[in-house]
């Protein structure tokens, strides 16, 4: 096979890079390589088709190669620096730009001077602790250009979880963590003081220690304190993430044993290395519920939630505390803030119901004849109707007929509704059988759902689709 093969294959190579299709357009180039190792051309070309697979630190090596073989290889320079622009390699860029022929891309350079000005924005502010500007700053470098640079995304992670953003501080870190990062830097590569992968490690522990993942966050840690030995912030998390980890373990041994006093003192422990650990709050505050002190399970959780808004563990545990305090309105808020988070959960649904009960029945209100669960129930007059729709709480009546093809589609699904949402009572209404009901609703068309709340009929819908119904069963129910 001769060097005019190569190019042909290349050629066609080059064709399936045109229509995006990379993987194709790869496998060629390889066999193009195959015959001809040492085609620089080639090698660009298989770095274009990694950048379009998103491999850019395999395209990053590919570029070098083919500036191996040319050294004056100028598009290979000229990807190279476009590569390290988006993992925001500021020196390795501008040193590529500088040697792409026959003159540096002024927009590249330009989206090089932007990431550069950001990035040293970034930096800066986290020597200040200013993690607003570390946020804003890190954020406007990525879009300027550095859109595949882990360590911004670590920078973006660590200021999300300072500001208490601790679901979108992991999304960042866990996305900075799929990066192909290692491939496409040198070991010595500093970041913020950090030799950089020690500085992704050091985040990632951060961020498994405030989310409660105790063994990842140690994991994480003796990863960066091997990489980065010197560092002394490295230093300090590493005797912090281990100490949290064992009081944390040690409350859990306590717990498990009855000795709720101890575990108390234990979770403790941890929160003075860590005052910030939603876990070891929530875990304080299961202690003090077991011991009845409820006033300060509800500080625990107030606490936790401080931290975690939303976070269902504390809003629980807090439920609960008020309960037994008798304290029925702030428990139904927490249930009701629940029932919105966990829609799905039975316990959940069966406790707001029973708080509900506990809290009308506090008011002197009328709490026989609600119930809790149950299928759904048949309507055979207007006397029965009427009944069930002036009951207090939520009622969705289901206007159908068997012989009806969207009834019968869509009748299972109101059975799951009738168990997802228990605390609301689901009527089904034949309107064959029952055309003086139908009559006096002014049902015409089917299948149609009213919704009832407190007597008082606060929707209706006519053929809706599954989560029209869904979400309008939520609104009114909860």
């Amino acid at each position: 096979m001769s060097a005019a093969d190569s190019e042909e294959v290349k050629r066609a190579g080059n064709d399936q890079y045109r229509k995006g299709c990379f993987e194709e357009a790869l496998r060629l180039y390889d066999r193009a390589l195959a015959l001809c190792p040492d085609n620089a051309a080639c090698r660009g070309n298989r770095a274009a088709a990694l950048i379009g697979l998103r491999r850019l630190g395999e395209a990053v090596e590919e570029c070098e190669e083919a500036l191996r073989i040319d050294p004056s290889y100028g598009r290979a320079h000229h990807r190279l620096a476009s590569l390290h622009i988006r993992l925001g390699h500021i020196e390795d860029a501008l040193k590529h730009l500088s040697f792409a022929t026959p003159q540096p891309d002024l927009l590249e350079l330009h989206k090089l001077q932007t990431v550069e000005k950001h990035l040293g924005r970034c930096l800066d502010a986290r020597k200040a602790g200013d993690w607003k500007s570390v946020l804003r700053e890190s954020d406007a470098a990525i879009a300027a250009g550095a859109d595949s640079s882990a360590l911004l995304l670590a920078a973006r992670a660590e200021a999300l979880l300072r500001l208490n953003l601790l679901d979108e501080a992991d999304i960042a870190i866990s996305s900075a963590s799929k990066l192909d990062y290692t491939s496409s830097c040198s070991s010595d590569t500093k970041f913020c003081g950090f030799l950089a992968n020690a500085y992704l490690f050091y985040v990632h522990a951060q961020v498994d220690m405030a989310l409660g993942r105790f063994d990842h966050a140690v994991s994480s840690i003796d990863k960066a304190r091997i990489i980065d030995q010197g560092n002394t912030e490295v230093v300090t998390m590493h005797n912090k993430v281990k100490s949290v980890a064992r009081a944390r373990s040690l409350g859990n041994e306590l717990f498990n044993s009855g000795k709720f006093s101890e575990a108390c003192l234990a979770y403790g422990e941890g929160l003075k290395q860590h005052p910030v650990n939603k876990v070891l709050y929530c875990n304080r505050a299961a202690c003090r519920f077991k011991l009845e002190q409820w006033e300060k399970s509800i500080e625990d959780c107030n606490e936790a939630l401080k931290i975690h808004p939303n976070y269902t563990k504390a809003l629980l545990r807090r439920a609960a505390s008020y309960g037994k305090m008798e304290r029925w309105a702030e428990s139904v808020k927490d249930y009701e803030i629940l029932r919105k988070e966990l829609p799905g959960d039975t316990e959940v649904a069966e406790a707001y119901f029973h708080a509900q009960v506990a809290l009308k029945s506090s008011r002197g209100e009328e709490v026989s004849n609600l119930k809790f669960g149950g299928e759904v129930e048949a309507i055979i007059g207007k006397e029965q109707f009427q009944m069930a729709t002036s009951l207090p709480g939520v009622s969705v009546i289901h206007f159908m007929t068997p012989s009806n093809q969207q009834c019968c589609k869509i009748s299972p699904f109101v059975n799951t509704l009738c168990t997802r949402y228990p605390s609301v009572n689901f009527l089904k209404v034949d309107v064959n059988e029952s055309p003086a009901v139908a009559r006096a609703e002014n049902v015409r068309t089917i299948p149609t759902f009213k919704i009832y709340k407190n007597g008082m009929r606060v929707k209706e819908m006519i053929c809706p689709s599954q989560q029209l119904l869904e979400y309008s069963v939520r609104h009114y129910g909860i």
